[in-house]
């Protein structure tokens, strides 16, 4: 993957995914980095931070100039950063890049996942780079008028390279869970291990309450102790863009 700097002067930071996030880091002993899921997700992919500090408007009108920015910093920067393009309550940031990435590789461009920001929500994007000759933008929508602000290094596009042609590929299908014996026998076993946790930890059983929380899943584990066969990852930490 190729991201080329489009201008000259500052332009948005890329950086690996950051595993933390603030409302996670709230939780009770932080508890929701118990969730591998959230955490793994969290970092599968390139963060794009904001140079500069404005806040946007919407009047709830249709027009493209019904969304107001108002720079809090460097006027040129945030202007040439975000926009009123297209109406509708949408909020348009310009990447500063040309991405490219291998044939049959596009990228998923999106908000930080697990990332909220109140009033706006981003908008999700599949773009074709290992052809597109220009750039793409990264769009906002405002869920209701009013305002919001956007600060200095906030994340305001992440981006996920994914081979997407194959998809096309695949032909879902659903069985019953009968019909595969043997996993029927494992999901089952994790399914009384887990029911069985839960009643010893709400009787505050003193092994299950030091014990805490059920780890199979994060130490790549079946219920029974056996390890997943399959390679599994608990940490995830993506290479740094390189200057050449």
């Amino acid at each position: 993957m190729i991201a080329y700097h489009i201008h000259d002067g500052e332009a948005p930071a890329l950086l690996p995914g950051q595993g933390q996030r603030p409302w996670m880091n709230e939780t009770s002993e932080r508890f929701a980095y118990r969730c591998l899921p959230l955490s793994i997700a969290n970092c599968t992919g390139w963060e794009l931070r904001l140079p500069c500090r404005f806040t946007a408007f919407w009047n709830g009108g249709p027009k493209p100039d019904d969304v107001k920015i108002i720079p809090e910093d460097d006027i040129d920067l945030v202007h040439r950063t975000a926009t009123g393009h297209f109406g509708f309550g949408t909020l348009t940031f310009h990447t500063g890049y040309l991405f490219r990435t291998s044939p049959g590789w596009g990228l998923l461009a999106r908000g930080a996942p697990n990332s909220a920001k109140h009033g706006i929500a981003p908008l999700d994007g599949l773009i074709e780079t290992d052809w597109l000759p220009f750039g793409f933008t990264m769009n906002w929508r405002f869920t209701a008028p009013g305002q919001v602000t956007f600060e200095r290094d906030d994340v305001f596009c992440f981006i996920m390279p994914v081979p997407h042609l194959v998809l096309d590929d695949i032909r879902p299908i659903i069985q019953p869970l009968a019909s595969q014996p043997q996993l029927k026998h494992e999901y089952e076993t994790w399914a009384q291990s887990r029911a069985d946790f839960i009643a010893k930890l709400q009787e505050k059983d003193p092994a299950v309450v030091a014990e805490g929380w059920q780890r199979h899943y994060i130490q790549g584990k079946k219920a029974n102790g056996e390890l997943a066969g399959v390679e599994h990852i608990s940490k995830r930490k993506l290479a740094d863009f390189k200057r050449v």
